[in-house]
């Protein structure tokens, strides 16, 4: 379960990445004010959200609280990832399981 809900954190961040300069671009072109931060945190939620229920969905999983679990800490990671990138989310990740 651990290498599939990490694939999950590696897509969502690949897709935040993408929308989010998409979507700062285009804000940019109307010259809207907003914060990096927040709109990749905001992208970052909602591909999250997509992808546990695509997922679920596909794989014919029950929503149970392992699955409430999994979303929550994919939408914590993907925010942090989208903040600090997908590398040290998963460096850390790996120094922390290693020393347990």
């Amino acid at each position: 379960m651990t290498q599939i809900f990490l694939t999950g954190l590696f897509i969502v961040s690949l897709l935040t990445g993408l929308a989010t300069e998409g979507i700062k671009r285009l804000l940019d072109e109307f010259k809207r004010q907003y914060h990096s931060n927040v709109v990749a945190g905001i992208v970052a939620v909602a591909f999250s959200i997509l992808v546990d229920i695509g997922y679920t969905v596909v794989s014919n999983m029950a929503f149970d609280a392992e699955w409430v679990v999994y979303l929550i800490s994919l939408i914590i990671l993907s925010w942090l990832c989208a903040m600090l990138g997908y590398d040290k989310v998963i460096q850390t990740l790996a120094q922390v399981g290693s020393k347990s």
